[in-house]
């Protein structure tokens, strides 16, 4: 019994090392900030190699430092989400996760599966003193309500808020308006799924030499996506198909996703449709003139067209074009549904409650206008609050769009037009501990499908079905488990080493048990009768 409890500690030891324990607490808001304190913190952000932004993270902290001469704040640079993410979750382990990050929503409902590790923002949001708007934060803070409600609404699950929205931004079509006219169409109004199959199918007619009627060259991929989650997503929303439910449960199985899959593996089929991680950026296609409709993030704006501020292919590949930047295509142009996407801001939990308090009034200072209109400017993302879009200066902004190609770059102001005209048409979707593996699968059934199309294999039912079942064990969705009550991942969803902790720990306790009882019974069978 001895040896058994022996080995039974040195596994739990074992795994408490390898994944650290935390001692953190429900955080508190402390009566008054200590200002009397110096405080370090950890800020960790994306920047997509663009050094504008660099400069404008490290202007934001060096004016908040003149704010809060005690806090100073340390910046740590990624060039990819999925980067900041599997940081993260390493660093969870051992109690080293940043102060402040930047990620989404998705990532933050899998950082809540050690307890107490993101700050929930409810009392902070509300306080009179440092909470949004507050009378003690010491910057023009926006109010709770100068935050964009549909961009807000995001970082509310699991019965509390987690997130602040940093930027906003949905997908845009990037269409050469050239080639369209040059098929025999004209650009509607409000693009339909109808139109784009068509016009796409129209331009995979080829001259007598085999190279494309409307380009006349080699190479043309009619419709291009970028983000075949996105896609999946909203074609479901469109049609009022089941994607997934706030509770945990995968809808995305259904007769709908079947038509959708059957649909655009015949347009690939014909060549017609293709998507990024397969053949490559849209961008590129597009304005080398081998492309009609290209649909990415009104974000990537800046790298659309052919007198774009960001271009990745030589001069000599670039083809003039009339381009438009439209809203994605819909099923019902009266009714339209577009994404919302764009990264959030997460707190997270420490020892100290005010460590955390310094961190929430630097996460805060992110809000400023200051801050969010010089952002939005690098790319075409939108700010999140209604005090940066009412403001002079963005207003400004928006009004100087075809005044040069980089800061007033027509194309850019376009798509960032486009998300402000449209913002009550936008949506999120759930978020859970398994959402971003669903998203995932949502993507890659679309990538399988145009995959296996474009090699010449059969897609059908059977195809579909074996689809399914890869999708359902690859990204694990019939494990994802939710208590409908709490809201709060089940065991059987835990990561495989933290379930071994705890089976470890409870062999433990029921060996002590065991011990003692026989101890126990031992002595009393042991003691003289008198």
């Amino acid at each position: 019994m001895k040896k058994l409890l022996c080995l039974l500690l040195i596994l739990s030891l074992c795994l408490s090392g390898c994944h650290g324990t935390r001692q953190v607490h429900e955080f508190q808001i402390p009566d008054t900030f200590d200002t009397s304190r110096d405080y370090t913190i950890t800020f960790w952000a994306k920047n997509d190699t663009n050094l504008t932004q660099v400069e404008i993270y490290k202007q934001a902290i060096a004016d908040f430092e003149a704010l809060w001469p005690n806090i100073h704040v340390e910046l740590r640079l990624y060039t990819d989400y999925g980067k900041i993410y599997n940081d993260v979750i390493t660093n969870i382990a051992t109690d080293t996760t940043p102060n402040v990050c930047i990620t989404y929503p998705d990532h933050i409902a899998t950082y809540l599966t050690g307890a107490d590790t993101v700050v929930p923002l409810d009392t902070l949001f509300d306080h009179p003193v440092y909470g949004l708007g507050g009378t003690g934060v010491g910057f023009d803070s926006p109010d709770r309500e100068e935050v964009i409600p549909q961009f807000l609404n995001e970082g509310y699950f699991d019965g509390s808020w987690y997130a602040v929205p940093f930027m906003r931004s949905t997908e845009a079509c990037y269409v050469n308006r050239t080639f369209v006219e040059k098929l025999g169409y004209e650009l509607p109004e409000r693009l339909t799924w109808d139109f784009i199959w068509e016009v796409s199918e129209a331009a995979t007619a080829k001259n007598a030499d085999g190279t494309y009627a409307v380009n006349g060259q080699n190479v043309l991929i009619p419709f291009l996506y970028k983000s075949t989650d996105n896609m999946m997503i909203q074609l479901l929303k469109q049609k009022g198909a089941g994607y997934s439910q706030p509770s945990g449960q995968v809808e995305i199985f259904n007769d709908t996703t079947r038509a959708l899959l059957l649909q655009i593996g015949a347009h690939a089929e014909s060549r017609a449709f293709s998507t990024f991680k397969l053949v490559g950026y849209p961008a590129n296609f597009l304005n080398a003139g081998q492309c009609v409709f290209a649909i990415d993030s009104t974000a990537g704006a800046t790298w659309m067209g052919p007198d774009a501020p960001l271009i990745d292919i030589a001069d000599d590949k670039l083809v003039d074009f009339e381009m438009e930047v439209m809203p994605i295509p819909q099923y019902d142009p009266e009714a339209p549904k577009m994404i919302s996407q764009g990264p959030s801001l997460c707190l997270f939990n420490k020892e100290d409650p005010q460590e955390v308090l310094a961190s929430w009034l630097f996460t805060q200072y992110l809000l400023t206008s200051d801050v969010q209109i010089a952002y939005a400017q690098t790319e075409g993302y939108i700010p999140v609050t209604s005090k940066a879009h009412e403001s002079a200066r963005y207003q400004d902004y928006l009004s100087r769009a075809g005044e040069d190609n980089d800061l007033y770059y027509d194309v850019k102001l376009a798509a960032s037009r486009l998300l402000l005209e449209n913002t009550d048409d936008t949506f999120v979707t759930p978020v859970f501990n398994g959402s971003a593996s669903l998203r995932n699968a949502a993507g890659q059934m679309i990538e399988e499908v145009t995959k296996s199309a474009r090699r010449g294999q059969t897609v059908d039912e059977a195809y579909l079905d074996g689809l399914f079942a890869d999708m359902t064990a690859l990204y694990r969705l019939d494990q994802i488990a939710v208590d409908g009550n709490t809201g709060k991942l089940l065991l059987g969803d835990l990561p495989p080493a933290s379930v071994a902790l705890l089976t470890g720990l409870a062999l433990i306790w029921a060996a002590m048990g065991a011990h003692v009882l026989i101890s126990a019974l031992k002595k009393r069978k042991a003691k003289p009768s008198l």
